[in-house]
């Protein structure tokens, strides 16, 4: 199923766009469960289309879901000629996976292994349970982003196909680009992952000084505030040990325990990393920082209390530094396509380290 995303993924956007196109129909004549509608703090989210008016969006939201739903349909019968349905796709992607979502995502994946354990043993503190944290608000976020994805999947299997390139691989008969070849994505791998490690530094900084009792970036008062609230402080310094360790793992990108399992790991050691292992979960926390870190820009700028918000603006381009060391790495470590052989050893002369050697541009 994952190899055939380019079949399917269509009309997994076309499901999701009727869904979503039926319930802003049902929305707009004053149904009940509209996710942006003004709701106490508590239950509110941090995203851009927070507190929105039902009858500019609902309407909106109807046309564009049916609209799409027949869009997304045709762009995976019809045979692709056009830029217009791509460009109609991407922008769906854009705005729903980047743009409407807030940290929603982010704490997500950052929290999952806390989460799993509290469906089980409820959630310390005030909180009733994982409806406490998974309220409507923030699970349609998820959603949206989850149809972003598929809008994006869409927009890059109908491009791959006006192109004639592979839709497993993306790869055409055009002769490879000299910023392409694993030699110069190795190059300037290394510089994202780089520049992904500096960029957190802000954040990483300011919340271990918070916990540490030094106000950084804060006034007195709003540290002392987060010092009574409990647990606040602790999950700032948990996202900052995350943030580290995240680090760490990017540098995988660009060193060979990021091919190879490393002999720490007993049960795989010197056995070669999958591809997708490192390429997913890294493609996908690029892609949640986008949004995580946009929400900081809409949060009034206070000089004395930066360090509340600043340090989250530099998520953007954390993002993008580990979304470029992926693509790196992919093309670094990508083989012989299954489905077209584009990439085969008899077109590329290999060393024996299997990397391939820079083409020639009169080849």
């Amino acid at each position: 199923m994952r190899k055939n995303w380019p079949a399917w993924s269509g009309y997994a956007a076309a499901l999701w766009s009727l869904v979503y196109g039926v319930l802003g129909v049902y929305w707009a004549a004053g149904g009940a469960g509209y996710p942006f509608a003004r709701v106490d703090d508590d239950r509110a989210t941090a995203s851009l289309m927070e507190g929105a008016p039902v009858g500019i969006v609902a309407p909106a939201l109807a046309v564009l879901g049916l609209t799409g739903a027949v869009v997304a349909v045709l762009m995976t019968r019809r045979e692709a000629r056009h830029w217009a349905p791509t460009a109609f796709a991407a922008v769906l992607a854009v705005v729903l996976a980047l743009l409407i979502p807030d940290y929603t995502l982010i704490a997500m994946i950052a929290l999952s292994p806390a989460l799993v354990v509290f469906a089980f043993t409820g959630i310390p503190g005030d909180q009733g349970g994982l409806g406490d944290v998974l309220y409507w608000h923030r699970v349609n976020l998820i959603l949206m982003f989850v149809g972003g994805l598929l809008w994006a999947a869409t927009a890059i299997a109908y491009h791959r196909r006006a192109r004639r390139a592979c839709l497993s691989c993306g790869r055409t008969d055009a002769v490879t680009r000299t910023w392409q070849t694993p030699e110069s994505a190795a190059r300037w791998g290394r510089w994202a992952v780089v520049a992904a490690g500096l960029v957190t530094v802000p954040y990483e900084l300011t919340r271990v000084a918070w916990y540490l009792g030094w106000p950084l970036g804060v006034t007195e008062e709003f540290h002392r505030m987060m010092a009574d609230t409990p647990g606040m402080l602790e999950i700032g310094l948990g996202l900052a040990v995350l943030s580290v360790g995240g680090t760490v793992l990017t540098h995988g990108l660009v060193h060979r325990w990021g091919e190879v399992y490393p002999r720490w790991l007993w049960f795989r050691a010197g056995r070669p990393v999958p591809p997708s292992r490192a390429i997913v979960p890294a493609s996908l926390v690029a892609i949640v920082l986008v949004p995580a870190g946009l929400m900081n820009f809409r949060i009034p700028f206070e000089p004395e209390n930066w360090g509340i918000a600043v340090p989250g603006m530099f998520w953007v381009l954390w993002a993008v530094a580990l979304g470029v060391a992926t693509y790196g790495y992919h093309l670094r470590r990508r083989t012989t396509c299954r489905r077209c052989g584009r990439g085969s050893i008899s077109a590329e002369v290999r060393v024996p380290d299997q990397v391939p050697k820079r083409r020639s541009r009169w080849a």
